[in-house]
């Protein structure tokens, strides 16, 4: 808190969504700014996920824009926009969503092979990442391996390898006991005051909303 955030980094503006005849979202408008730690919360079914995914292009809106660096997300070819969300956006949802056949440290090296990153410097930022997130001594292990609070670092990292701009995170702590809930909430205000890492993060927790820089409740499909 107290902290001064100059630069809008994330924009939407007017952001409605359906499925079938459920109307979800009604004129969604968020701003965040870059070094901000935002969580978003709201009834269950209340759309936190659905606008969630529409920031971060795994979902598209009926009507409304997404700009990121003044960038318009929507207006973008599918190749374009999966190489700007591969580069741009980081992701930590409620299950790790690892690949169970590699390892941590290759799970958390797989975006930046995607993104055509050099071998070695990418091999390097991934042991950084989880030097510092605590985890180095379990790189070599599988998921099947770790603890559930290891397996959530590793996500962690793995949404950190390129970069990104704003991280995006779904319920990130919902699978956790609560002490590897609060240490993955210090986490992420130890991430941005390294880093000066922007977060979004959809959440239920009542503790980690309140620890946030804003508060956004979604009710009835706008934010409150």
């Amino acid at each position: 808190m107290g902290q001064l955030f100059l630069t809008i980094l994330l924009k939407a503006s007017g952001i409605f969504k359906s499925y079938n005849a459920l109307q979800v979202l009604k004129g969604i408008d968020i701003t965040v700014k870059a070094g901000e730690i935002v969580s978003i919360v709201g009834a269950s079914g209340a759309g936190k996920s659905t606008l969630l995914h529409i920031l971060g292009t795994l979902d598209a809106p009926d009507r409304g824009t997404v700009e990121l660096h003044d960038q318009s997300l929507f207006q973008m070819t599918s190749r374009q926009l999966a190489n700007f969300r591969n580069q741009q956006i980081g992701f930590v949802f409620q299950f790790h969503n690892l690949l169970p056949e590699f390892t941590a440290h290759e799970n958390v090296c797989l975006p930046g092979f995607i993104g055509n990153k050099n071998e070695s410097e990418v091999r390097d930022r991934a042991e950084e990442l989880l030097t510092y997130l605590g985890i180095k001594d379990r790189m070599d292990h599988k998921p099947s391996e770790l603890s559930g609070g290891e397996q959530q670092r590793t996500a962690v990292a793995r949404a950190l390898i390129n970069s990104p701009s704003i991280v995006l995170a779904d319920e990130p702590s919902g699978n956790l006991d609560s002490r590897n809930a609060r240490e993955l909430h210090q986490l992420f205000f130890d991430l941005r005051a390294k880093f000066n890492q922007t977060f979004v993060v959809v959440t239920h927790n009542e503790e980690l909303a309140k620890m946030t820089d804003r508060m956004l409740e979604i009710k009835d499909g706008v934010i409150q």
